[in-house]
């Protein structure tokens, strides 16, 4: 076991940055959380596990799972104040290189997500000036491939949606995180209601609804529901990337940490169980599979909104509601390296921001062109931004998460580790650390056993 050195946190020093207020940390923690994965992934998960017993089972694994390890990861961040590698450092020897790791994954994750944030982009944009809807002569399915398919175009929107990335954390924690999540979050909140509501009005939207909210029973005793619904809340949440210790690291000791966790994880759940509101009614109402899979954000949906009553404007709403909440999760983990890069490397925060930006637009190259020109190479059976996106969403990101429970629970002294988390030592400080050194590591590994195996 090992003590932490204990540092003066009670007010903010003059070299760190600090969340402005309590409802702006929450907004951009929520924002980090918040992305594609509860719009499009969690949607298209849902309707391949049977809907409702796959909804229950994931909610028990975001409450179990999530929840004790959010609380951790922003624990770990407030302690070290610092960036992740430092944070790792002060469990001694051996400790930095875990912190690596988590920036390594939060890197490579934002070189391919920017690229199919771009696509989300290119969408909302041809949504709203009605370039999309011409697309029915060819059918969606061929727009979609075609335009992937193209040298130039998906890089170019790549970069677009980067450079919109990069400004925002450029511009600071408070002016420019925060700030944008305090725009962002509430006006995405808004329109995914509005598009619920309207969803629900369609006909035989009963359908979707019972479809996402009745459980299937007997789904209950197949381990493939369970594996991806543990999969998904790790995913969705965004755990194991270090993006929470480093939000937590701007964190001053006046906020409640299990209560902002609370509030962060149940938002991003809401987000995810809304959006199912907004998209299985319409798949419902016109006779869509619901486990269409991945394309059913951009072959699927745009089929349904053409034959939607003001199918153009829903349609539009949506893919800036994608694109958007990809914009802020993407700055959460841009600002995972950028933290490093000010602290280790003594850089600004603009020259930090320029660099790693610059650096993980190159590293995705490849994963915009891997449906073009670059479509002939093969890694087993996935082209490259599939193979990247295997590699790092089912094994990276899970050896970490794994590796940041047994730190917190096993490395760090048990008194401490309550203290720094704000638990007492009763019976809701042991629950959340017996969760933390048993549940969530065992949970996960299991997780990446069956993605190992299959």
């Amino acid at each position: 076991m090992m003590v932490l050195a204990v540092s003066e946190r009670g007010e903010p020093v003059s070299d760190r940055e600090y969340w402005a207020s309590r409802a702006g940390f929450i907004l951009a923690t929520i924002g980090a959380a918040v992305g594609m994965g509860n719009i499009w992934r969690f949607s298209y998960v849902a309707g391949e596990n049977g809907g409702g017993a796959f909804l229950l089972i994931y909610l028990l694994c975001v409450v179990v799972i999530g929840l004790p390890l959010v609380i951790a990861e922003l624990a770990m961040g407030r302690r070290g104040a610092s960036d992740a590698v430092a944070a790792f450092a002060l469990g001694g020897r051996g400790w930095p290189w875990v912190g690596w790791i988590c920036i390594a994954g939060a890197s490579v994750i934002l070189s391919y997500y920017a690229v199919i944030a771009g696509w989300a982009l290119k969408y909302f944009v041809g949504a709203a000036t009605g370039s999309l809807w011409t697309a029915t002569t060819a059918g969606f399915d061929g727009y979609f491939k075609q335009f992937i398919a193209n040298l130039g175009e998906p890089v170019a929107w790549q970069a677009a949606i980067l450079g919109a990335t990069m400004f925002i954390v450029a511009g600071g924690v408070q002016k420019g995180i925060e700030g944008w999540n305090r725009r962002l979050m509430p006006l995405l909140g808004l329109l995914l209601a509005g598009l619920a509501v309207y969803a629900l009005t369609l006909p035989n939207a009963g359908a979707g609804v019972r479809f996402l909210f009745a459980p299937d029973w007997q789904a209950f005793g197949r381990p493939g529901v369970w594996a991806a619904a543990m999969g998904q809340a790790f995913f969705s949440l965004g755990v194991g990337m270090a993006i929470f210790v480093t939000y937590g690291s701007y964190m001053p000791r006046t906020f409640s940490l299990p209560v902002a966790a609370t509030v962060v994880v149940a938002g991003d759940t809401l987000f995810a169980v809304v959006a199912g509101l907004a998209i299985f009614p319409g798949v419902f109402a016109f006779g869509v599979d619901p486990a269409a899979g991945p394309e059913l954000a951009f072959i699927t949906l745009p089929q349904i909104f053409l034959r939607m009553p003001g199918g153009a404007f829903v349609g539009a709403v949506f893919f800036f509601l994608l694109s958007a909440a990809a914009l802020t999760s993407m700055v959460s983990l841009l600002e995972v390296p950028v933290s490093m890069a000010m602290h280790r490397l003594r850089m600004s925060r603009w020259r930090a921001t320029a660099l790693f930006g610059t650096v993980i637009f190159v590293i995705g190259l490849p994963s915009a062109m891997s449906f073009g020109v670059l479509s002939h190479i093969r890694i087993g059976p996935y082209g490259i931004l599939d193979a990247v996106d295997a590699v790092v969403s089912s094994y990276l990101l899970p050896v970490g998460g794994i590796l940041i429970a047994v730190f917190v629970g096993w490395r760090v002294r048990r008194a401490e580790t309550l203290r720094e988390a704000d638990f007492a030592d009763d019976a809701t400080g042991r629950g959340w650390l017996w969760l933390v050194r048993t549940v969530v590591p065992a949970a996960v590994f299991v997780v990446l056993l069956r993605n190992i195996f299959g």
